[in-house]
């Protein structure tokens, strides 16, 4: 097969639907919706989505750059203390930021496989970031930063795969690519059942996402 015909991957993410949510009496926060398509070997579901807040965005930036400490992660929009929710142009600049951190489009060196020098990488383009089981976690799941690491280390009775599994059947909105698994499998039913069950000692957790954070740091 020429390499004309061969099936490029694309990995296309989108940062969008910043909403106000309300922590608690006092306390209120943003998240914004992480919208993942791709046909990329990489990613256990093709299509997903999650909503994540700023902080953590800042704890998946940690996280990585602390596994990938040779590589050079993309800057996240600057923390401030005049950051105002109810600024519409203050919410839309994070909300680009945070985008650009995950879609960075540098020079890229295919010959050096990584960026060009004094450059960053693209982290959902980068082999060794996509190895972090951390960041397929946060794109397609909905566990709080505590639980990706307890499920990450083994501490829990689910993996990776069935939390991401997991969460896609709780939240059936893209019927096409539910479809197109489907036709490849006649006993998705018994999978499906078998992933639920895995789960099930931690749906709590699932369900709670990055609400469970608590309400110490900016939005």
């Amino acid at each position: 097969m020429t390499p004309k015909h061969e099936k490029q991957e694309f990995v296309t993410v989108l940062v969008r639907d910043p909403r106000t949510q309300k922590e608690d009496s006092w306390h209120s926060y943003i998240d914004y919706e992480i919208f993942i398509h791709t046909n990329s070997m990489c990613f256990t579901r093709k299509t997903s989505c999650v909503r994540r807040r700023f902080r953590e965005f800042v704890w998946l930036r940690q996280r990585l750059q602390s596994n990938a400490v040779l590589i050079q992660l993309p800057e996240l929009p600057s923390k401030t203390p005049f950051f105002n929710m109810n600024n519409p142009h203050h919410v839309d600049h994070r909300r680009q930021g945070l985008q650009e951190f995950l879609e960075n489009r540098k020079k890229w060196d295919s010959s050096l496989c990584g960026p060009v020098k004094g450059d960053v990488c693209r982290v959902l383009q980068d082999a060794l970031l996509l190895s972090d089981s951390r960041l397929h976690l946060f794109l397609q799941t909905q566990l709080s930063p505590e639980d990706m690491e307890a499920c990450v280390s083994g501490q829990t009775k689910y993996s990776v795969a069935d939390a991401i599994h997991e969460f896609a059947s709780l939240n059936r909105r893209f019927p096409i690519e539910d479809e197109e698994r489907k036709k490849g499998k006649n006993d998705a039913d018994s999978d499906s059942e078998s992933s639920s069950s895995g789960l099930r000692p931690s749906d709590d957790s699932i369900s709670c996402g990055c609400k469970a954070s608590p309400a110490s740091e900016e939005s």
